[in-house]
């Protein structure tokens, strides 16, 4: 039986085209990284860079969590409930993550 419910939208759906295009970005630099190490570059050199896309996902990562503060924590919010406090303690504990990284 096929499922007539609409697929759930993200936070971050009405700029999915824009996430897509960063993430591509730095995948980029990540091939970047490797050829570096395959060409035998300066340390220093390839430290800066992965430095620069550690930045660049930790730029994309911060987005995204506040998109999910506005759409997923915000929706829960106003139905109330034990949702609402699941979808904070989740924002919290990404955020966490993030900063010990």
């Amino acid at each position: 039986m096929e499922s007539t419910e609409a697929p759930h939208q993200r936070g971050y759906s009405d700029h999915k085209d824009a996430y897509q295009k960063r993430l591509r970005r730095i995948e980029g630099q990540v091939r970047g990284l490797q050829r570096m190490v395959d060409e035998d570059q300066y340390c220093i050199d390839v430290v800066t860079q992965v430095s620069a896309v550690t930045r660049a996902l930790q730029s994309v990562a911060l987005e995204l969590i506040e998109e999910h503060l506005g759409h997923c924590v915000a929706q829960a919010i106003v139905a109330g409930g034990a949702e609402a406090d699941e979808k904070v303690k989740e924002a919290s504990a990404a955020v966490a993550r993030l900063v010990r990284s």
